[in-house]
């Protein structure tokens, strides 16, 4: 009598990031620094935590300093787990 859970419902949820291209010399991909801004762990006071990830660009749209949105994917090569989403401003 046991219900089969909803494979839709128990799907996983592919991670977004927003970030600032800061490399694309190497072919089909990125290099994007993301900004997090959290509160410290022990004063509560604000803090920027930055991050870089490498990030498949497969037809080479992104320029440097353009802002883009990340989502998290299959790993693509010893460094890469994500992919370009959207270019969202030059």
């Amino acid at each position: 009598m046991s219900e089969q859970p909803n494979p839709e419902a128990t799907a996983h949820v592919r991670k977004t990031r927003v970030g600032v291209v800061t490399s694309n010399k190497m072919s089909k991909t990125l290099v994007v620094e993301h900004i997090a801004r959290v509160p410290h762990p022990r004063f509560n006071k604000i803090v920027k935590r930055s991050k870089k990830y490498y990030v498949h660009d497969e037809n080479g749209e992104a320029q440097i300093g353009d802002k883009v949105r990340i989502v998290e994917t299959r790993p693509l090569s010893k460094l890469k787990r994500w992919s370009l989403e959207k270019v969202l401003s030059h």
